[in-house]
């Protein structure tokens, strides 16, 4: 089951890449690891399983470098791991242009970047594994966080259709929803609102308050996602869906049963507008 692999991931200099890069390592994986710059990784250094790569998830160049000196150095790519990412607080008349972008830019867009240059090398080989960290917001959403939910949506939806375009290819796509777990994702760089306040949207800062208290007492606990991810990979028919955290599974649970209802209290409607013969 711990057959070694060569792992990239991104967003990897704090919070849960981090804590998957130390995890992989100690397990004998071989990682690279990606970051808008490197000092995260000074501890990592003269460990020669370990690639530190300074990449601009927003440039496709910077990105298709840093996925060519991954297999450069490690001769193959077994698993991606798109994990960067950032919350964005606020309701959607109160965002700016500029901002719902930049969401998009790093929560999607960087996703399809990565992606789209790591699918030539996983196609070659004709195995492989994209594992992609959306949220539990992706599916259950929750109140003041409108982009976020949306741009984590578009990120599930996207792994959904990859599953069916690349398992005949041999290779496998994973959609991660995690719940909150203890990691760096509250703090201030982890998280942005927007600048601008309507007053009519007050009810939403109880929402981003509570966020900013859980920090500390997540329940999710990162340490334990690198025996997950490994299981995951090693699998012969690995989740296409898998909710982390309790917390997580429950919101989720919740969800489907009240889709279930709604299907069948709008049974009639949804059949209506079938021709009839």
């Amino acid at each position: 089951m711990n057959q070694t692999k060569i792992w990239y991931i991104t967003g990897a200099s704090k919070g849960m890449g981090l804590s998957l890069v130390k995890e992989l390592l100690a397990k004998g994986q071989r990682v690279a690891a990606t970051s808008r710059t490197l000092s995260a990784f000074e501890g990592f250094k003269g460990n020669d399983n370990f690639l530190p790569l300074e990449t601009d998830l927003k440039s496709e160049l910077s990105v298709t470098a840093s996925i060519k000196q991954t297999v450069e150095k490690f001769g193959r790519l077994d698993v991606v791991i798109n994990n960067a990412g950032y919350g964005l607080g606020g309701a959607l008349e109160e965002l700016t242009a500029g901002e719902i972008n930049e969401n998009f830019e790093i929560n999607f867009f960087a996703v399809v970047r990565v992606i789209q240059q790591a699918l030539p090398y996983m196609r070659q080989q004709r195995s492989g594994h994209i594992i992609n960290i959306s949220s539990i917001a992706g599916f259950a959403p929750g109140v003041g966080w409108t982009v976020y939910c949306a741009a984590k949506f578009a990120v599930s939806g996207l792994s959904a259709a990859l599953t069916n375009d690349l398992k005949p290819l041999g290779i496998h796509v994973t959609n991660v929803m995690p719940g909150a777990f203890r990691t760096h994702f509250v703090k201030a760089d982890s998280i942005a609102f927007g600048r601008q306040m309507i007053t009519d949207y007050a009810h939403l800062r109880a929402s981003h308050e509570k966020m900013n208290s859980m920090d500390g007492a997540q329940l999710g606990d990162p340490d334990k996602m690198g025996d997950i991810f490994l299981r995951l990979t090693s699998s012969p028919n690995p989740a296409t869906d898998l909710f982390l955290g309790s917390d997580a599974f429950h919101r989720a649970t919740a969800r489907i049963a009240q889709l279930q209802e709604q299907l069948s209290e709008w049974k009639a409607d949804s059949f209506y507008t079938d021709f009839t013969a």
